[in-house]
């Protein structure tokens, strides 16, 4: 797959972190400096958890990222994509009317004022703008735009918020703000979040990612009507390029690929709330530090990210070694006796032996789930069979199949869980009832606590030999 795409060398040397924005200026000059190939198609985007970032594993990821690498397949041809980061949005669209990149694919709100500037494709997501402050600071937040005139509020230069603030302030004379160049939401929204600005203006889905890891962040008021998020193309560029991305983005949102993608990055964003992420963040710097090691030696076991494991292990007991449900169900990973009979458990309070036999049994779930299923669908169904069975799990994926849903993604097998409680639907499932709403909150809130992880704690590399499961034996592999 990687001959498909062409990665310009400048993204490689900024993202050394996910929050790292490239610098423009330097890639747009290496964008210039050679023609394109006709089968290679130049995107300019922004480094951001919504657009094109590189993750824990040290890949690139991002909603806009995916979305470029599939159009590059849906077009075929081994179409290659090679990728500009520009630092704001107004260069962003200053580097499509200038025809130094082909797509935009910034996270780019659709509005009026861009539509004399750019043509869009067919929108793909809907978003909200919202007004944002830093609760711990702020006792007595604004409630309407007529408060805003008393208030320090800081906003990107040239974007759909300045544009929307622009239309208020008609109503509103004394409604002022200050716009910053070269800045993009995520840094600001930092900002709020540590007492350097009062109030900043958001995107809700972008918010909502943000606030998992500064749970201080909290929604003032939505400003305005609801936006819809598309790609921008050059009015004077290459319209069946244009045509070619309608095309596929009608193509993915029949067939439900763009549905997962959103489950995928956003699906989960609101699982926690402020109080869940506050506690979670200080146990992560207390008690977790107590069993890290324990959670990397797991990983060598299974192969499974030690942080996955550990977002697990908080969600089933909160990193309580003696936390005991009325169920008797005990220890770190909350291990039932059959299945600490079963992992060869002796002591399901000692978490050197509950980590490493919950591990292997989630290993042995992720095995269970057919192969045809992609990574993370595969273990966020696993996951599900791990809290509620296999049984039900596959249930819900035939249900699925029944309605014409895909019963390999998750975005749609969750859904079709929850209806495993409805008569309607269990009456004709091959092992009846379950209350299928209490594995999806144990799916979300993991991944929720497992994307926190990733942010704050570094990926493990395992030594080079290790021990992986395979069944229910452990062999000796090589990597």
């Amino acid at each position: 797959m990687l001959k498909k795409f062409l990665i310009l060398s400048v993204i490689l040397l900024v993202f050394t972190g996910c929050n790292k924005p490239a610098s423009p200026d330097k890639a747009t000059e290496m964008a210039s400096s050679a023609k394109p190939a006709s089968n290679v198609i130049t995107f300019v985007t922004l480094n951001s958890p919504n657009t094109y970032y590189v993750n824990s594993d040290k890949e690139f990821a991002g909603l806009e990222y995916d979305l470029a690498v599939l159009f590059s397949e849906y077009l075929g041809n081994d179409t290659q994509v090679k990728f500009i980061v520009a630092d704001s949005i107004e260069k962003v669209i200053a580097a499509i009317i200038n025809k130094q990149a082909d797509i935009a694919a910034a996270d780019l709100t659709v509005t009026k004022e861009r539509e004399q500037l750019i043509n869009f494709s067919l929108p793909y997501e809907d978003v909200q703008q919202q007004v944002i402050y830093n609760a711990d600071e702020t006792k007595k937040p604004v409630k309407t735009i007529k408060d805003l005139v008393s208030v320090h509020m800081v906003v990107p230069a040239a974007t759909s918020f300045t544009e929307r603030l622009g239309k208020l302030q008609q109503k509103e004379p004394g409604l002022m703000w200050e716009e910053r160049k070269d800045m993009h939401s995520e840094k600001l929204l930092e900002e709020v979040a540590s007492g350097g600005i009062d109030y900043t203006v958001a995107d809700s889905h972008l918010v909502s990612v943000l606030q998992n890891y500064h749970p201080n962040l909290s929604v003032a008021f939505s400003l305005g009507e609801p936006e819809k998020i598309a790609w921008g193309f050059s009015k004077t560029g290459k319209p069946e390029l244009l045509k070619k991305a309608n095309a596929f983005f009608t193509k993915i949102k029949k067939d439900g690929t763009l549905r997962n993608l959103i489950d995928r990055y956003h699906g989960n964003a609101k699982r926690l709330k402020p109080i869940d992420v506050k506690s979670y963040l200080s146990k992560s710097r207390t008690l977790l530090p107590k069993y890290k090691r324990l959670f990397q030696q797991a990983q060598e076991i299974t192969g499974l990210d030690w942080r996955l494991l550990a977002a697990i292990s908080y969600q089933e007991s909160h990193w309580d070694t003696y936390n005991t449900s009325p169920t008797n169900v005990r220890g770190l990973m909350m291990l039932t006796e059959d299945t600490a009979d079963r992992m060869g458990v002796t002591d399901r309070l000692d978490p050197k032996q509950s980590i490493p036999a919950g591990a292997k049994y989630i290993s042995l779930m992720v095995d269970t789930i057919p192969d045809r299923v992609p990574e993370p669908d595969r273990t966020y169904m696993a996951l599900a069979a791990y809290n509620i069975g296999y049984a039900h799990v596959e249930d819900a994926r035939v249900l699925a199949q029944r309605l014409k849903m895909n019963p390999d993604s998750w975005a749609d097998v969750k859904k079709t869980l929850v209806m495993l409680n409805d008569p309607t639907y269990y009456v004709n499932a091959k092992y009846g009832y379950c209350s299928g709403g209490a594995p999806v909150i144990f799916v979300e809130s993991i991944r929720s606590y497992h994307n926190i992880l990733t942010r704050f704690e570094p990926s493990y590399n395992a030594p080079e030999d290790n021990f992986k499961i395979a069944g229910d034996k452990i062999i000796l592999a090589k990597n």
